[in-house]
């Protein structure tokens, strides 16, 4: 026996939509984006020339140590470049007033990552959690502190050389310093995949902004990020 067209009536298989893509929400603009990349480039670039001049093994792979020195000591001049370039974009000077702003959600989350409490709502976090804004004053602090002392080595006639040795031996230690701190925020990073495509991309998606960084959403009415897909309208510039 044969059905004619519709005869299966209401038990027919019923066709479902094909699923929405996840919405997402303009994280950072394209400035803020070029900021960061060109800062991490340089840092990194600072890092690895560090290595191959204070590393024996690193150093006799490399060589031509005239040229390392030159490039590290450009590359850390160049290192704030792109901050005070940043500061011409607005949003880039929103985020900068955010991440200088410790509330007691933040105390909150630090609480709870001490406790390794990760049930949900015991880590609130705006835009950034209490560990990035941790992390962006040290860098920040490091940075300043690593500049000075480097051109207190570099100009070497203009010190005592009491100076130059005290400024040497922080440089060392501090440059030790920032490889780990960077590299535990590399392995941050890679452990986050929606967080590395916010940065890379623009945007992420609301579910991951509301369980990551649920007040971010919520009490930022004026700021409230827009719904945007990739490529779309957030990754025009700031």
């Amino acid at each position: 026996m044969t059905s004619t067209p519709g005869s299966a009536g209401p038990t027919g298989a019923v066709t479902h939509p094909p699923s929405e893509p996840a919405r997402r929400v303009r994280r950072f603009t394209r400035a803020e984006r070029w900021a960061h990349r060109t800062t991490a480039g340089l840092l990194l670039l600072c890092v690895a020339t560090a290595a191959a001049l204070y590393v024996p093994q690193i150093a006799e792979l490399v060589g031509r140590r005239a040229l390392v020195v030159t490039v590290h000591e450009w590359a850390g001049i160049l290192l704030p470049a792109p901050f005070l370039l940043g500061l011409a974009s607005p949003a880039f000077r929103t985020d900068l007033r955010r991440l200088n702003r410790f509330g007691p959600h933040d105390r909150k989350w630090l609480r709870a990552v001490r406790r390794r409490d990760h049930r949900s709502g015991s880590r609130p976090a705006g835009k950034f959690n209490a560990g990035q804004k941790i992390y962006a004053s040290w860098i920040a602090g490091a940075v300043l502190v690593m500049l000075a002392t480097g051109l207190l080595m570099w100009f070497t006639h203009l010190t005592p050389l009491v100076w130059r040795t005290s400024a040497t031996f922080v440089h060392d230690w501090l440059a030790l310093a920032v490889g780990i701190v960077v590299a535990g925020h590399i392995g941050m990073a890679l452990a986050d995949p929606e967080a590395r495509r916010g940065m890379r991309t623009g945007s992420v998606e609301r579910v991951w902004a509301r369980r990551e960084h649920p007040l971010w959403l919520r009490d930022d009415p004026q700021d409230a990020p827009q719904d945007a897909s990739d490529g779309g309208p957030e990754d025009q510039g700031g």
